[in-house]
């Protein structure tokens, strides 16, 4: 059942296929989010196009990501075998580990939901300690805080609960919703370093913003606190705002790639882009015992 606020918020337990979701609507923008991985799966605001993208061809399912969203990656990113030796060793198995971290097919636990001073906040948390993570003996607990007000803003932190320091890989792998990739491109990036993947994983430095003409895959290092993504089709600005964070993907498959995804309309490549909030590479995070750590990132748009 929904239950609101004075202000008019109104929050929502709701089911998609096999997942549990919640729907909190405020102020003319709506969001919705998985209990499975703390997974947002879609937010925008009523009267403009989305701002994340879900997949047309998404499925509900326990136990696998949702295809678009904002899947938490996490105790590492992407390929383990291409992250720093301190995050592959954490993980005690010789087994192919699974792409993106082990966190994003469990359910979260959801400890409470705030409504205060105008905003929605939902605080999810994953015991590590009641249930270990499979092939992973560490004792680092993550939450993520997912708060709606003008914006919306993700907040996830690490917490090192053991007696030995952690070193992990990790990002919010966001799908960006866009009118039409051919007319997009990024700005803020200019002069960072990236690894390109598609080219051997070989460092480039980036020179101007980044547009958009094929598959692309980049690992980007010395990035600045704000990006923006530059859409002339649908007249806007939708500003990523950092916290903690200096490194982030950027990640379209374009036709070839695109038509081999799962959860993935052969022309999805058109409406999508992925830039991940990240610490990866050199600029993994390195949890002492005890610590404590929050990354996050801050989603909103601009009329061009």
């Amino acid at each position: 059942m929904p239950f609101a606020n004075a202000s008019g918020a109104q929050v929502e337990r709701l089911q998609r296929d096999e997942l549990t979701c919640w729907r909190v609507r405020q102020g003319g923008a709506e969001l919705l989010v998985a209990q499975q991985g703390a997974q947002v799966l879609a937010y925008g605001r009523v009267d403009q196009p989305p701002l994340i993208w879900l997949s047309e061809d998404a499925a509900f399912r326990r136990g696998q990501s949702v295809r678009g969203g904002v899947p938490v990656c996490w105790p590492w990113f992407g390929d383990l075998r291409r992250n720093p030796e301190a995050v592959q060793a954490a993980y005690a198995s010789e087994d192919a580990a699974p792409a993106h971290g082990l966190v994003r097919g469990l359910d979260w636990q959801l400890e409470d939901v705030e409504q205060q001073d105008g905003a929605v906040t939902l605080h999810f948390t994953l015991d590590t300690r009641a249930e270990p993570l499979p092939h992973w003996p560490q004792a680092v607990q993550p939450s993520l805080r997912i708060r709606l007000d003008e914006r919306l803003h993700l907040h996830l932190e690490n917490h090192n609960l053991g007696p030995r320091p952690v070193t992990v890989s990790q990002a919010l792998h966001t799908y960006f919703a866009v009118s039409d990739i051919h007319r997009v491109r990024v700005e803020g990036l200019a002069g960072a370093r990236y690894l390109d993947t598609l080219r051997d994983w070989r460092p480039e430095t980036q020179a101007g913003a980044l547009a958009f003409e094929g598959e692309t895959d980049r690992l980007y290092l010395d990035v600045p606190p704000r990006l923006s993504l530059v859409d002339e089709g649908w007249g806007r600005r939708v500003q990523v705002e950092s916290l903690d964070s200096r490194s982030a993907i950027l990640w379209n498959p374009w036709i070839d790639k695109g038509a081999r995804l799962s959860q993935f309309a052969d022309d999805a490549w058109q409406r999508m882009l992925c830039i991940e909030t990240a610490r990866v590479l050199d600029d993994v995070l390195v949890l002492a015992p005890g610590e404590r750590h929050r990354m996050g990132v801050s989603l909103w748009s601009e009329p061009l």
